[in-house]
């Protein structure tokens, strides 16, 4: 499946520092150590709805993770799935009478433009749940050849993964079993369905129904994959066991997370006889709410990305209201979020096409020490909003440097380090300095 194009991404001199985040397993903010090539793994969209503003909060995060890791001096291997077939986008298709094939590729297809439009590094592999499903086929009968699954005893030809045998089972999460058999009833699992050894064992494949599209399946029974699987596998068969960086939204804790690295771990001990760690470390971006509501299709309060640009809205002002609260603190998105990100970008780009400004060294160092710091998007604006300011008042105070000198060629290389880092556009359609 193909991305989308990636935006030019400036050099900077000398590298960055070390990326710290935090990781939900742990609960506390670790430094990353990837090697020569960092791997990050992102879960993407069920295509079966434009891109509302949450899914680009989430996007926009893990790309910062992309710039920073960049930054400093590391190649990144970045894959992203699409899990273009599961029940809302079936059910979305029957509601409204169309095909779910032609729904997921138009859904993907405006996803790409949003992506595009606000600047994100494009994943290395875009892989489909559907152009993956031989593969799962094939992982589902090694977990049934080990006696780690099941086929349910009720004619269906379900398929069910046996967490009793799953050590580590709740390590990623952290939940105690009340709360993961309540979010599981909340987000698509099914832990009231009779004859489950567990009510937590997740779904690995569901049996054919009448109506829904079908594969070939494990042991010839025909059907579709459960979606913690999907995850699974394109991990596995992309980058591996112990990727640096798992990354969601905070709504895929649990279940999705907790049971793809489950499933992965499974079929890696199944393989090697070893438990490894699926990622060395998850990661998630919080909610975006609308009126007091977390933002979401089943609420139906969704602003979307594309709505925005159709009437004029800037992409990179989005980017900048976005990217104005923290990727882990719950915020709401409201209209004069995007009217101070439009003021604060108008006010950036009347600084930056100047010949002379404010030094540019201590905003380079103070957008790195920010950003890698577990994504401080915040406090690396104020110190680009403390450059700005200097330099149209034309003084270096306000930079750090405390002297109130000015540099020349200083508005370019900020220019950079906030396309770079920040991943903001300030010359794209940079005001006339008046």
């Amino acid at each position: 499946m193909l991305a989308w194009p990636a935006p030019l991404l400036p050099t900077l001199p000398g590298p960055g520092p070390v990326l710290r985040l935090f990781d939900t397993a742990r609960g506390e903010v670790v430094a990353t150590t990837p090697d020569r090539v960092a791997r990050m793994y992102v879960c993407g969209i069920t295509p079966y709805d434009a891109t509302h503003l949450g899914h680009a909060a989430t996007y926009l995060a893990f790309d910062l993770v992309n710039r920073v890791w960049r930054d400093a001096g590391h190649g990144v291997h970045y894959v992203q799935n699409v899990t273009d077939v599961d029940d809302p986008l079936l059910e979305r298709a029957e509601r409204d009478g169309e095909d779910w094939v032609v729904l997921a590729m138009r859904e993907t297809a405006l996803f790409r433009e949003d992506m595009t439009a606000l600047r994100v590094l494009p994943p290395d592999d875009y892989v489909g749940a559907v152009a993956t499903i031989p593969r799962i086929v094939v992982h589902v009968e090694t977990l049934l050849d080990e006696g780690l699954a099941y086929v349910l005893d009720d004619g269906t030809g379900d398929v069910y993964h046996d967490v009793a045998q799953a050590p580590g089972f709740g390590e990623e999460s952290g939940y105690d079993e009340a709360t993961m058999l309540a979010l599981s009833a909340e987000r698509g699992g099914d832990p009231d369905r009779p004859g489950k050894r567990n009510r937590l064992d997740p779904l690995l494949w569901r049996g054919h129904r009448e109506g829904e599209p079908s594969w070939p399946g494990p042991r010839g029974t025909a059907g579709r994959p459960g979606w913690h699987i999907e995850c699974a596998a394109i991990a596995l068969d992309t980058i591996g066991m112990g990727f640096d960086v798992q990354g969601g939204g905070s709504d895929l804790v649990f279940p999705h997370h907790e049971y793809s690295a489950v499933h992965a771990e499974a079929l890696t001990a199944a393989a090697t006889g070893e438990k490894l760690p699926f990622a060395r470390a998850y990661v998630h971006a919080a909610m975006i709410g609308l009126d007091g509501e977390k933002m979401s299709k089943s609420r139906g309060n969704l602003v979307f990305v594309s709505k925005l640009r159709g009437g004029g809205v800037d992409p990179m002002a989005i980017r900048l209201a976005l990217l104005s609260g923290h990727y882990r603190t719950d915020r709401a998105w409201t209209a004069d979020l995007l009217t101070t990100a439009e003021s604060r970008l108008a006010t950036w780009r009347r600084a930056v096409v100047r010949d002379t400004g404010a030094p540019a060294a201590p905003v380079l160092a103070g957008l790195r020490e920010r950003l890698a710091d577990d994504l401080d998007s915040p406090g690396a604006i104020a110190v680009v909003d403390a450059w700005a300011a200097a330099t149209l008042r034309g003084t270096g105070d306000g930079t750090g440097t405390g002297d109130g000198d000015t540099e020349d060629g200083a508005p370019a290389v900020v220019a950079d380090a906030v396309d770079a880092l920040l991943g903001i556009d300030l010359f794209g359609a940079a005001l006339q300095d008046g």
